[in-house]
């Protein structure tokens, strides 16, 4: 097993910002939902210099013309869409770019997981597995790792659900080519705290 990629989500802060580049992040996730505790002005996202290190943006309600337009702006490389956007919609935004987010724990059985994820895999570069229900998100909620287990996935993906020292060994367990962590790492919504941080980048320094 090799490390997976590593993205933190949910950025509202600088020094939140420069503490995860430090620490070696892959990816930072800048949220435009306004019902989200996280959410931000594209301005900050746009402020934001981060050399090699993705950046990605979550998209919940809106068009794919205005997902193109925020994502131009802010110098975005990525769009994570979090509102169960059709095939077509992941195809206007560019297929390269997107990563899309679902949410095993509404699917019957991993089967009809596993055929929703076939039919996307052509307009997406990157899934999200996440928990909870569509357009949800940092509620600290943790997936159902073990029906992960029985899933054999081609497409990159991330894994996400509250992501945090308490289950990160129950997370790489799993083997998930990427980490998304948001909610697991935070003193309060939108803040991380730097000890959890470390605590999750000191367990993944041991993955070789």
């Amino acid at each position: 097993m090799s490390r997976p990629l590593v993205k933190v989500c949910g950025m509202t802060r600088m020094e939140d910002v420069n503490l995860c580049m430090e620490l070696g992040v892959d990816l930072l996730g800048f949220i435009f939902h306004p019902s989200s505790p996280r959410n931000v002005d594209p301005a900050f996202a746009a402020s934001v210099k981060t050399g090699k290190i993705v950046k990605v943006g979550v998209f919940v309600k809106q068009t794919a013309e205005e997902v193109r337009e925020i994502m131009d702006y802010c110098g975005l490389h990525a769009a994570q869409l979090h509102g169960g956007q059709d095939m077509a919609f992941c195809e206007e935004v560019g297929p390269d770019r997107v990563i899309r987010t679902f949410w095993p724990d509404t699917y019957s059985s991993v089967e009809a997981l596993a055929r929703d994820l076939d039919n996307y895999s052509e307009v997406c570069g990157h899934f999200l597995l996440d928990a909870g229900e569509k357009g949800q998100g940092g509620t600290g909620q943790s997936i159902d790792f073990d029906m992960l287990q029985h899933l054999e996935i081609q497409t990159p993906w991330f894994l996400a659900g509250g992501i945090g020292p308490h289950n990160i060994n129950a997370a790489l367990a799993v083997n998930p080519p990427g980490l998304d962590i948001n909610s697991g790492v935070e003193g309060e919504a939108g803040m991380k705290d730097e000890i959890k941080l470390r605590m999750v980048f000191d367990r993944l320094a041991k993955v070789k």
